[in-house]
């Protein structure tokens, strides 16, 4: 019987029931309240990243995604939240979105032994003795060595590697993942002899014998014979990678360049819940991944989007494998070279496009970045919205700029990389080409935005070091002191578009992320310092405090 016909029937009395009632009423209120939203974030400086860039002071989050964004009062008083987090006035960001990286790759390095930063030869060796102590089993794996940082700047020779190691197989990999050194042990097994040749590549010989070097395609000789990883090493290499990244704000990822076995890895570590990381996969450039792709279709979900192919066209600058115009300026009858013929990146554009997948090439040298910009536009004919991307855009002939407006064709570019360059860039250049290299203002002119990435393992991972090297053109030491062709520098609004609802747009996923705005998936950060405002001397030193995937925290500090 309801209070209403009890009252009727007259069973209880008036002002009884009108009690009951308003009890009954306050107690309906406030269980509604309970259950309107899983998070409220409050009292923090909330950059939305939207169209106007609109800073806010507070949102709600229900299921995994930005319900309201406003002030702390009008939010406190709409919404009863499972749990807050008072910002106590610091920063809120959109997660952040790094536009090109190789993540599995950096997992698998966390695994090898870490040769970045070591300034000389005979430091690295020791440093692979080492691990090869502790690591008994199986092929000596070393990543990050780099002989720009080196007096003699000069490739190594693999004869201190041969003595400590004649018959275990070493391979270690340059910074850049565009050479490699390898003992005589490896170059064995993968049957390598002196003055062998190969299209995309360089097998360097001197006088008469192999100095283990190996550049590009070369290199693929010696990785094809190393014993695939394990699913246990996989699994370890996603799940470690995703800890890191965690660890400096980043929420989604490109992961560019991977073979289509690992998809079925990442999506049961997805499944499962243990990789929480969204992943938008590139598929290496090779027969078996575009069957793959083209049997199986896109794959677009919340956490993975596989709907674009890497193509390499050529090189990279620091192992002079860059495809230039005009010879290297410190090897004069030296161009570079293309990775495959002209006729195969004919090929793959027209069918990317009849098939209708994204395709991102890598090309660093002006040639090759001439010679995509050309394919791409006569396949995609002036202005589209397909979002065909050239990846690093790195030297960039003063004529060829115009291309990527004309065709809306998207530059996708590391920051970082120009302040690790820097040093050497212009011996490989010269004055006047390294005008146009790095160019990201220039670059950022063509369409109106620009993806911004870091291209880890080559470089940090930190997303925050991509936005000071963005805006200052120093490196950490603060070097040079009026910052690289500060010309080319972005201000800090675009420079956070770039890591975010940019960095999204390239992806075609500017819709669901990106930017702090309702219906969006609610990935967020909170810094200790704001962006935005801090000296620009001081933003390599801003450290993220919390992480948020789907409304859940992944990492706090």
């Amino acid at each position: 019987m309801t209070i209403t016909s009890a009252l009727k029937h007259k069973f209880i009395p008036i002002k009884t029931a009108c009690a009951l009632m308003l009890l009954l009423s306050v107690f309906s209120c406030r269980r509604k309240k309970e259950f309107n939203a899983d998070l409220l974030v409050k009292n923090a400086r909330v950059y939305t990243v939207n169209k106007q860039f609109a800073v806010a002071e507070a949102f709600a989050v229900k299921d995994g995604k930005i319900l309201a964004v406003g002030k702390t009062a009008d939010l406190e008083k709409n919404y009863l939240a499972k749990e807050v987090l008072d910002a106590a006035g610091k920063s809120v960001f959109p997660g952040f979105i790094d536009a090109h990286t190789h993540f599995y790759r950096y997992g698998m390095d966390l695994q090898s032994v870490d040769l970045k930063g070591i300034d000389n030869w005979a430091a690295l060796v020791d440093s692979v003795k080492h691990f090869a102590e502790a690591n008994t089993e199986g092929w000596v794996i070393g990543n990050g060595w780099d002989q720009n940082l080196w007096k003699s700047k000069q490739f190594p020779n693999k004869q201190q590697l041969d003595v400590l190691f004649p018959e275990r197989p070493v391979l270690l990999t340059r910074v850049d993942g565009h050479a490699a050194i390898a003992n005589q042990a490896a170059l064995n097994i993968a049957s390598i002899k002196p003055n062998q040749k190969i299209d995309g590549g360089e097998i360097e010989t001197v006088k008469g014998k192999l100095t283990g070097i190996l550049v590009d395609n070369a290199v693929n000789l010696i990785t094809h014979k190393i014993p695939a990883a394990t699913d246990e090493q996989t699994n370890n290499a996603f799940l470690h990678a995703q800890q890191n990244c965690f660890a400096v704000g980043l929420t989604s990822v490109a992961d560019c360049g991977l073979d289509y076995p690992l998809i079925s890895n990442i999506r049961q570590l997805q499944n499962r819940g243990d990789l929480k990381m969204r992943l938008f996969v590139m598929l290496s450039d090779s027969p078996q991944n575009l069957d793959y792709l083209f049997k199986n279709g896109a794959i677009k979900t919340p956490r993975l989007n596989v709907s674009s192919v890497k193509v390499y066209a050529d090189g990279a600058l620091g192992s002079r494998g860059a495809c230039l115009l005009k010879p290297y300026t410190d090897q004069p009858k030296w161009n570079g070279f293309l990775r495959s013929p002209k006729q195969h990146f004919q090929d793959i554009a027209k069918l990317l496009a009849d098939k209708g997948f994204q395709m991102c090439t890598h090309a660093i040298g002006d040639s090759a970045n001439r010679m995509m910009l050309k394919i791409y536009a006569s396949v995609l004919k002036g202005k589209n919205d397909r979002r065909w991307r050239i990846e690093h855009a790195q030297i960039i002939d003063p004529a060829d700029f115009k291309l990527f407006g004309e065709n809306n064709i998207i530059p996708s570019v590391q920051p970082t990389h120009a302040t690790s360059d820097m040093g050497w860039a212009v011996q490989r250049l010269g004055k006047t080409r390294i005008k146009t290299a790095y160019a990201y203002r220039q670059l950022l002119q063509q369409n109106g935005w620009l993806p911004l990435g870091t291209d880890f393992p080559v470089e940090n991972i930190s997303p925050i070091y991509t936005f000071y090297a963005a805006v200052e053109r120093k490196d950490l030491k603060g070097f040079p002191e009026g910052g690289f062709q500060k010309e080319n520098a972005l201000t800090r609004e675009q420079a956070i578009r770039g890591m975010t609802i940019w960095a999204a747009k390239a992806n075609f996923q500017e819709n669901d992320r990106g930017s702090i705005e309702p219906g969006k998936l609610a990935d967020f950060v909170l810094l200790d310092q704001d962006l935005m405002q801090v000296k620009g001397s001081g933003l390599p030193k801003v450290k993220v405090l919390q992480t948020y995937i789907n409304g859940e925290n992944v990492y706090k500090r």
